[in-house]
């Protein structure tokens, strides 16, 4: 297992520059957090801290951080309206006559601010009304140096680029080939066993993992405010069908594991499929693909899977009890978050692309991030922001994003992953039927169900 070390260096919050001091109403002012950064500010003052001068640029931890939290409060098409319309009323910019000295100062802070926003966040300029905003402004520096306009062009060109690939997300990756959900055993004619696909584990585990990077959500569009006058809570937008699609692909996975392992009508060959899994699983783990290892013990925790005793009894589980330890939900899954932060440590540090893979849980860090994300979303009661909630959210996100950025170091085998994504699976009532027809039900009400989900299949009462 790699060394445990917490790290991320996307956001550093002991860089923060301080904000101005805002007292209200007759309060304190809160003391600065950590090396400057404030614990809260009103939301006027952190977007006015964003505005770049011909003397200032913010420092790009806070960039991102406040880019990625201040959504909860204002929609990003509106913060980035009233960011043009500082620049224009701070640098005079709406007189017939610049300060070309400042203006050329100015400029080039301006638009290495738009590179950052449009590089991390470019789904914020989706809106015609948007790209407006940056036109209207850079038309305005534009005469001071043509070179502005020029360099505008190139960013907004790239930032067409990014949005085109997203518009290839894995929604329409994981997405495109629904499996079909069987209630009794598919013929053997349209049924492959996944052993005859690929019977190498670490072959396997590397093609998970090659999905999981390739699959890799952006989750940014999931935060949006109800309400921000009145700071109510945050919920997820419409806007993330790649999330969906997401959770369908670890879904997906829990139940073709439960499949497989249903399927073979000799205990032996069930058991040999067991043992498989097991091996897939801790090759994930050695990668550092915990979201393909958790979905497949959870698939073989499913209750038909775990139910099959005789299959169980030939299988040495010492391996698999070692695995259930490391992702279990004790203590927050403490044990899973030490591997994590090791896993974190080791791509920090690799010497080689396969070292720098990390892919985390992530049903567990979408719900660390929303209720992050409620924390943020709370004024506080002198009506300011909670800046300091703001760098543990971007923390949170700023790692995720780090690590989505790696390329996957595993070259794609089609049959697998074609397998991965069509193979068909059984319902939860199928893998019953499948679980009972391999070994029986044992007691009353393993038998009363099996009655019933068989009086279903044959279409009575």
């Amino acid at each position: 297992m790699p060394q445990t070390l917490s790290a991320s260096n996307m956001v550093t919050p002991g860089n923060l520059s301080p904000l101005p001091a805002e007292p209200t109403d007759g309060e304190q002012a809160r003391q600065p957090l950590l090396d400057g950064a404030p614990s809260s500010a009103s939301l006027e003052t952190l977007i006015q801290h964003l505005v770049p001068t011909a003397d200032y640029y913010p420092e790009k931890a806070y960039i991102f951080t406040f880019l990625l939290s201040s959504r909860l409060f204002i929609e990003p098409q509106e913060l980035l309206a009233r960011v043009c319309h500082l620049c224009i009323e701070q640098q005079e910019l709406d007189k017939p006559v610049l300060d070309e000295a400042r203006v050329r100062k100015f400029g080039p802070k301006l638009l290495q601010l738009v590179a950052e926003w449009t590089e991390t966040f470019p789904r914020d300029f989706q809106e015609e009304s948007a790209i407006g905003h940056l036109k209207d402004v850079a038309g305005r520096i534009a005469p001071c140096d043509e070179a502005y306009w020029k360099r505008m062009h190139q960013l907004l060109q790239a930032l067409h680029q990014r949005l085109q690939a997203l518009g290839q997300g894995p929604e329409g990756l994981v997405g495109a080939n629904k499996p079909i959900s069987y209630r009794s055993k598919p013929p053997a004619s349209i049924h492959r066993e996944l052993l005859g696909v690929c019977s190498d584990p670490y072959t396997l585990a590397q093609q998970l993992t090659h999905v999981e990077l390739v699959s890799r959500p952006e989750f940014v569009q999931a935060f949006v405010n109800k309400d921000r006058l009145a700071g109510t809570k945050p919920c997820f937008s419409d806007k993330t069908k790649n999330l969906e699609a997401y959770v369908k692909w670890f879904n997906r996975l829990c139940y073709l594991v439960a499949t497989e392992t249903c399927m073979p009508a000799k205990k032996k060959q069930r058991a040999q499929v067991v043992e498989f899994f097991i091996d897939v699983a801790r090759e994930c783990f050695n990668i550092g693909n915990f979201n393909s290892l958790m979905a497949i013990i959870s698939g073989m925790n499913m209750s038909p899977v775990s139910r099959l005793r005789k299959t169980w009894v030939k299988v040495k589980t010492a391996k698999f009890f070692i695995l259930e330890h490391q992702m279990d939900p004790t203590g927050n899954f403490c044990n899973y978050k030490t591997a994590l932060r090791g896993a974190a440590h080791r791509s920090l540090t690799a010497h080689s692309s396969r070292e720098k893979v990390v892919v985390p849980f992530f049903s567990l860090l979408i719900k660390d991030i929303y209720f992050l994300n409620e924390g943020c979303a709370n004024r506080l009661p002198n009506g300011h922001v909670n800046f300091e909630k703001f760098l543990e959210l971007a923390k949170q996100v700023g790692e995720f994003i780090t690590w989505k950025q790696v390329e996957c170091p595993f070259k794609q085998d089609p049959s697998i992953t074609h397998y991965l994504y069509t193979a068909p699976i059984f319902s939860e009532d199928g893998l019953y039927l499948a679980s009972y027809e391999s070994e029986s039900p044992e007691n009353q009400t393993e038998k009363e169900r099996w009655k019933s989900l068989r009086a279903a299949m044959l279409g009575k009462t």
